[in-house]
């Protein structure tokens, strides 16, 4: 049975778009529709290596765009139908909790991004940890990043890249080896261009 995806934040609903916002994952949806695939054959059809067809698998599981199931030696995916059904003006129409409308970290959010821009640094602990983990969100796993790369996406954000650069490291969101720089849990020798 197909699964309706909960959009009721818009971070939910963000995330969703964010899934569908690599050419690859949309190539994959395309090629689940109407016929189930496992994972080798994406690979072959997209010409793309098992490990990056997998990571991309991974993100459509998450927002439930694909549902999967093993067969024998294979992970088979299909469309979830129910969650591509769902028009855009529904991804807007979202239910806070009657208690809380916005919870501290949207709250802080708001009050120090405007534009898309961080409007400045929060002095406090807490609060500089919500900006972070709103900052890491521009970079992949399974990516590798030079320095430059790291600080022409912070620059998008904020002037002061070497303060932010360093607060993700130290806030272990980022890690440097070599002066290369990923998620945590990413392959350091991960070099693959298709994941973006």
């Amino acid at each position: 049975m197909d699964i309706k995806p909960d959009f009721t934040t818009p971070e939910k609903s963000a995330s969703l778009f964010k899934a569908l916002s690599h050419p690859s994952r949309l190539m994959i949806l395309h090629l689940l529709q109407g016929q189930s695939r496992h994972g080798e054959e994406l690979a072959k059809l997209l010409n793309l290596s098992p490990a990056t067809v997998s990571h991309h698998m991974n993100l459509l599981l998450e927002e439930q765009l694909v549902l999967a199931q093993k067969e024998q030696y294979y992970q088979v995916y299909r469309l979830n139908e129910k969650a591509l059904d769902v028009q855009i003006k529904n991804l807007l129409l979202f239910r806070p909790s009657k208690d809380q409308s916005f919870s501290e970290k949207d709250k802080v959010l708001h009050a120090f991004f405007k534009d898309g821009k961080l409007v400045k640094f929060p002095s406090q602990l807490k609060k500089q940890r919500f900006v972070l983990e709103k900052l890491v969100e521009a970079f992949d796993f399974d990516r590798t990043y030079t320095e430059l790369e790291v600080n022409r996406v912070l620059v998008a954000f904020h002037d002061d890249v070497a303060t932010l650069r360093r607060s993700l490291i130290n806030e272990r969101l980022m890690v440097r080896q070599n002066s290369i720089y990923s998620r945590p849990g990413t392959t350091l020798q991960t070099k693959d261009p298709e994941i973006h």
